[in-house]
């Protein structure tokens, strides 16, 4: 059986915590900024866990080296 292969674009989404979580990127901070409420761009700062149900479909389909 050939070796899996991590997605490209799972590695520069999604990082790993030490203790297995799968952290990512707050969603609608790219563009259109000005339509947005303060309130929102400031909570959606640094970055968020997914639950743990989704994180276990990014570990076991896209991260699986990791």
């Amino acid at each position: 059986m050939s070796k899996l292969k991590t997605k490209s674009g799972a590695k520069k989404r999604f990082k790993l915590t030490g203790s297995g979580k799968v952290r990512v990127q707050y969603a609608y901070k790219r563009h259109n900024l000005r339509k947005r409420s303060q309130q929102m761009k400031r909570q959606s700062r640094g970055m968020n866990v997914l639950t743990r149900s989704d994180g276990n479909i990014v570990k076991k389909h896209y991260l699986p080296n990791a």
